[in-house]
């Protein structure tokens, strides 16, 4: 049950309802009590009491009707007018053969505005225009306008490598030389990196992220030894280990020990903080190769990934390694898996499929354009990549790869190696059907684009008809 209404709110509510002035009440009140100065104190309160209860019982209705009525009347005007507006927008869009992703945004855009009819068949018109103009025209040099439109953004790229995110210890190649190195599909990048997101347990620790990185940054022997030194006259090597680093990487002499004695290189043994390793040979030649395999021995951690740097990004640590080895970092434990990324492609094309290569490409070539401030549509960016996975392997845009894998004799001799490539043809008879742009233009016939695409027929009408 609600609390009764106080006097004044009463009055308040009833002159709001019916139009009367809170006076004429108070006038009518005084003739009342000057009527009933005769009548009993008992009389006169409940007479009172009588009064009070109509009043509360008149007015108090009118007040709940009023708020009653009040909250009803915004969702009546708002919720007719989206519904009309998603059913008149649903059958002006069945007009138009517009993308899935764009009839979505349509959809999204207009649903909290209050449109009318015209107002929405205009925007629906104005899309689809804007639409349509975007596709490519048939008969369009789509090739060239993609070569254009990357290769002259490419000659005001800078020849730099940039440090990664501030970090010294981490590089990273951006502008023409990365770009070169996508095009060219090389098999690995000159600076190799990996992004890796934790899993929910350990993203949001510093202790936990150090933890991972223990399992994946590759400690060698040359990482925790302090000095090494071959002695001459006993013929052996003397490695002296910084016990601080190998205990800070989780690593004791005699782990160290037995690493090294997997190597087969000779008897080791274990003398206070250094490791004496007295080889077979005493070959000059054979002595300096074998100190290099006992530095680079790996002793933990993962091949490739030579240092890992820890940030936070958005409430949360993030891995950043110098060197890349995707099939074996996937297998490590305290990694989110759906969120890692290495700017190897070869590895992703491996690893992942030719699909994911495809997209690395796409997303490698465009941010290398995008850093230097270069506004290149991203649909030709998508075509060469197209063009470099298109077989199911990564080819190279080159001499070795897309160029030289064209059908036309013609155009691979204009590209380079000329005299080879005709040589080649004539000995094994090979035909050129003249359907590319530059077989044509070598032999002077219009070029297959824009009109010259058109094969036009004639039909003559027989003699007499």
């Amino acid at each position: 049950m609600a609390e009764e209404p106080s006097e004044g709110s009463i009055e308040e509510a009833t002159a709001k309802g019916t139009g009367l002035k809170r006076g004429t009440s108070k006038e009518g009140a005084k003739k009342e009590k000057a009527g009933s100065k005769a009548k009993t104190k008992s009389e006169g309160k409940k007479a009172k009491k009588a009064k009070e209860k109509e009043d509360i019982g008149t007015k108090a209705p009118a007040k709940a009707a009023q708020v009653a009525e009040e909250p009803a009347q915004p969702p009546a005007q708002e919720t007719p007018q989206k519904g009309c507006n998603a059913t008149i927008l649903d059958s002006l869009l069945a007009k138009y053969s517009l993308p899935e992703n764009l009839v979505t945004q349509l959809k999204d855009k207009t649903s909290g505005l209050d449109l009318t009819d015209e107002q929405l068949t205009r925007i629906v018109e104005e899309v689809n225009s804007a639409y349509v103009k975007s596709l490519i025209e048939p008969g369009e040099a789509a090739g060239t306008v993609a070569a254009q439109s990357v290769g002259e953004p490419g000659t005001q790229m800078t020849l730099r490598t940039f440090h990664y995110a501030g970090v010294r210890e981490l590089n990273v190649t951006l502008g023409l030389p990365r770009l070169i190195e996508i095009v060219d599909a090389r098999r690995i990048p000159s600076t190799p990196t990996m992004t890796i997101y934790l899993d929910e347990e350990h993203r949001g620790s510093l202790e936990k992220a150090k933890e991972v990185v223990a399992r994946i940054e590759r400690i060698a022997v040359e990482n925790v030894a302090r000095s090494i030194e071959y002695d001459m006259i006993n013929s052996s090597f003397i490695v002296e280990i910084d016990t601080e680093v190998a205990e800070d990487k989780g690593l004791d002499l005699e782990f160290i020990a037995k690493s090294i004695e997997k190597l087969k290189v000779g008897r080791v043994s274990v003398e206070g903080n250094s490791i004496i390793i007295s080889p077979e040979t005493t070959a000059p030649e054979k002595i300096k190769r074998l100190r290099e395999r006992i530095l680079d021995l790996r002793l933990k951690g993962i091949k490739g990934i030579k240092r890992v740097v820890i940030q936070k990004e958005d409430n949360e640590y993030v891995l950043h390694t110098d060197g890349s080895n995707l099939a074996q970092v996937l297998g490590v434990k305290g990694i989110d898996t759906t969120r890692i990324y290495t700017n190897n492609i070869s590895e992703i094309a491996e690893v992942l499929g030719i699909e994911a290569a495809r997209n690395a490409i796409i997303r490698e070539a465009f941010q290398v354009l995008d850093q230097q401030g270069l506004d290149v549509d991203i649909r030709h960016v998508i075509l060469v990549a197209d063009l470099m996975t298109s077989t199911g392997k990564i080819r190279q845009i080159g001499r070795h790869g897309v160029s030289g894998e064209k059908s036309s004799v013609l155009a691979r001799a204009a590209f380079e190696v000329t005299v080879k490539h005709l040589l080649d043809a004539a000995a094994h008879g090979e035909e050129d059907a003249l359907e590319g742009v530059t077989e044509n233009v070598i032999v002077g016939q219009p070029v297959p684009l824009g009109t010259g695409i058109v094969e036009l027929f004639m039909r003559f009408s027989k003699e007499g008809s």
